[in-house]
């Protein structure tokens, strides 16, 4: 399937696309709770796990409660793990036939359709073998089929196709191929749902295969028919909160984008009949938190067995509203077809009875300008709707990370820009507290200001375009050299303070060299929201701008919030450099101890910030001893998918030592590597000390002092 990545177009999306898993609590009162909130979302379209002693217990008052409000329930019928050890033995299955008879006859021609076995390739968590799947798979097939059900499965877990193949070979020469084959259609291990899945073939082959979301679930369409069972469903998926945390702290804010970016790629692909969540209500992955911590004993995607938490402990997360809008807008539409061809940048087209409807993102930490999408009257025609279904009354100008519906009506005919791509070298934290982004372009000008409001982004845009704001003398600057940095009172907020940076000296070769790459000021915009959206330290950024086509490269302003601070890493550096054990209050040990985390997690986090001098590390006392770090000049940092090499860790390290004595070096880093310093990372040290050595006595600074002393 040599195109198989690029979704086809012409297909209409099943009314019954969405769906949620569902688990009853022993409070009668969740039940009604979980009602309410699949009614206000409009979700008709449930799973519910059901196992031995079930029909007795809350799960069959949950749902006997489900079928009389009309909801339209998958039913899965399981084993618990430690009978589906045993199925290859007469007793366990004489139990599991009355078990299906005993449902099928209470339920079944009120169920949607019958789902059997899951994560069946998980064999640790489902206790099964192959012989006593295969056993159990034929039990219940009979069972299913005499009553004339629609029979499920057998629900293998992520795109595995040689298992897939290999059950469906094997159910078909026993005559016992299910309606409708399922896969949970997990794209979690990706990162996010547009990737090219680099655990096929590795991350080496991964764009060539090019193995994404639409081409797993074509593929596995096409293996059914195969075998004789075209229909494909994906009843369960999730993105689980702690692997978010592996490397961006704003974990509900990107459940809540994975969810529609993936539900969006699913339907897109026009191979799925559904594509539905795992749990509604648990911690790790819901989209109700239920307030119980800790790893579930059971795997929840083989057997969501209960909900477990309190109702007064339920709390809501932004996922919840963004599946209540994907399955406003979407079920039911036609899908129209991706209508751009370049990447990092997803807009895809639906049509319904009554709108013209466009989902537009970006992969993550990137943006792109709507007008580069759209032509102005599409835009400013358009309504506005954000991923969580808010109606935007200030038209968005920037497509980002977070999906973004624009809707027209149906027979309004909206092509998009031919070459519409992302910003180049622009990064974003989309999920920044309070402030949302704001692109400008005009005059020759463009940039991002992060503001509260439309009206206080034109105004900072207008304040500190470069031209508006020149740099102050070299007496005036915090810092005069390459660039000029110094301080100005924000215009849009009394009693606050910028900060600012500007080049204003290019030489000739650098403009060259650097003819090809981002400016400086978005360097530093850039770095510093890669660190911020890693939950890292740093400056809050209030804007980029710089003049488009800048032969000098010296037209171009950052700005971020002023950072107070005690300390710099440096200060405290060269006191206890000095045999002290304390400066001001602060141990020593105790900066090492922290500094030595915070580089940890930052190098931990993908983060190669190839100027990590002291002096560019700010240090602040919390309220009981804790230390804060800041991380400012920013313009360096490079940014890798997984955590950093041991020598570009080094390469950092060298230079944030450089100012202790080596009893300090060997402390900082023992907190650092969480052992001894090694031989070979002294050496380390001890190149770069020749190195500075070297520049200091034949740098460029001290020739140019030479020469202008003469």
């Amino acid at each position: 399937m040599p195109r198989g990545h690029l979704p086809p177009a012409g297909h209409i999306v099943p009314n019954s696309f969405a769906g949620v898993g569902v688990a009853a609590s022993e409070d009668p009162a969740v039940d009604d709770w979980l009602i309410e909130k699949l009614e206000e979302a409009q979700l008709r379209n449930v799973r519910l796990d059901f196992t031995y002693g079930d029909p007795e217990g809350a799960a069959g008052r949950l749902l006997d409660r489900l079928l009389a409000r009309h909801f339209r329930v998958v039913l899965h019928l399981l084993q618990p793990a430690e009978v589906a050890r045993h199925m290859t033995e007469t007793l366990a299955q004489d139990v599991w036939r009355q078990f299906l008879v005993q449902v099928l006859d209470r339920y079944g021609d009120r169920v949607a359709m019958v789902e059997i076995c899951s994560t069946v390739n998980r064999m640790r968590w489902t206790g099964y073998s192959i012989e006593g799947f295969l056993a159990a798979w034929e039990i219940a097939w009979h069972e299913v089929r005499a009553r004339g059900l629609p029979l499920a499965g057998p629900s293998i877990t992520d795109f595995e196709p040689p298992w897939t193949v290999g059950l469906l070979a094997l159910l078909r020469q026993r005559g016992l191929l299910p309606d409708i084959h399922t896969n949970n259609l997990f794209s979690e291990r990706c990162t996010e749902p547009e990737r090219y899945d680099h655990k096929v073939f590795g991350r080496s082959l991964a764009s060539l295969a090019k193995v994404n979301l639409a081409k797993k679930a074509r593929l596995l369409q096409r293996i059914g028919r195969d075998f004789g069972v075209s229909r494909l469903f994906s009843p369960a998926a999730f993105w689980t909160l702690p692997r978010i945390e592996r490397t961006l702290p704003d974990s509900e804010q990107k459940q809540a984008d994975y969810l529609v970016r993936y539900l969006v790629l699913c339907a897109a692909s026009g191979a799925l009949e559904g594509a539905w969540w795992g749990p509604l209500v648990c911690h790790r992955e819901g989209l109700v938190d239920d307030g119980v911590l800790g790893y579930p004993a059971l795997e929840r995607i083989t057997h969501y067995r209960s909900v477990t938490g309190a109702l007064a402990d339920f709390r809501v997360r932004p996922a919840f509203a963004a599946l209540r809008t994907f399955n406003q807008l979407i079920p039911g539409a036609t899908y129209l077809g991706r209508l751009n061809e370049s990447q990092d940048l997803e807009v895809h087209a639906f049509r319904n009875a009554t709108n013209l409807i466009h989902v537009v993102w970006t992969i993550n930490a990137r943006a792109a300008a709507l007008a580069d999408i759209y032509a102005g009257a599409d835009l400013a025609e358009a309504r506005c709707i954000g991923r969580d279904g808010e109606e935007l009354p200030e038209g968005p100008t920037l497509a980002t990370e977070a999906p973004l519906y624009l809707c027209w009506p149906a027979s309004r005919p909206v092509q998009i820009r031919p070459g519409a791509a992302i910003l180049p070298g622009v990064r974003l934290h989309r999920h920044m507290a309070g402030k949302r982004p704001y692109f400008f372009r005009a005059e020759g000008l463009r940039g991002i200001v992060l503001a509260e409001g439309a009206d206080e982004a034109a105004r900072l845009f207008a304040a500190l375009s470069p031209g508006k704001v020149v740099p102050p003398t070299r007496q005036a600057s915090l810092r005069h050299a390459r660039n000029a940095i110094w301080t100005l009172p924000n215009p849009t907020r009394e009693g606050r303070t910028l900060v600012l940076k500007q080049p204003v000296r290019m030489p000739l070769h650098k403009r060259l060299l650097d003819r090809n790459k981002p400016s400086k000021a978005l360097r530093s915009w850039s770095g510093t929201h890669e660190l911020l959206r890693r939950g890292l330290g740093a400056a809050p950024p209030v804007a980029w701008i710089e003049q488009e086509n800048d032969a000098g490269r010296k037209e171009n302003i950052y700005a971020c919030e002023y950072v107070s601070a005690e300390f710099t890493a440096r200060e405290l550096m060269a006191a206890y450099a000095t045999g002290a054990e304390e400066h001001q209050g602060l141990a020593a040990n105790d900066l090492y101890a922290a500094l030595g985390q915070f580089l940890r997690t930052l190098h931990g986090s993908g983060i190669f910030f190839r100027d990590l001098s002291g002096g560019n590390i700010l240090v602040q006392r919390q309220e009981g001893g804790e230390l804060q770090f800041s991380l400012i000049d920013t313009g360096r940092i490079r940014v890798y998918p997984t955590g950093i090499s041991r020598s570009r860790r080094m390469a950092d390290m060298v230079r944030v030592g450089n100012k202790l004595d080596w009893t300090g070096r060997a402390r900082l880093m023992e907190h650092y590597l969480g052992k001894p310093m090694s031989g070979f990372q002294r050496l380390q040290f001890s190149l770069y000390d020749l190195k500075v050595g070297l520049k200091r006595r034949f740098g460029r600074k001290v020739l140019k002092r030479l020469f202008s002393s003469r």
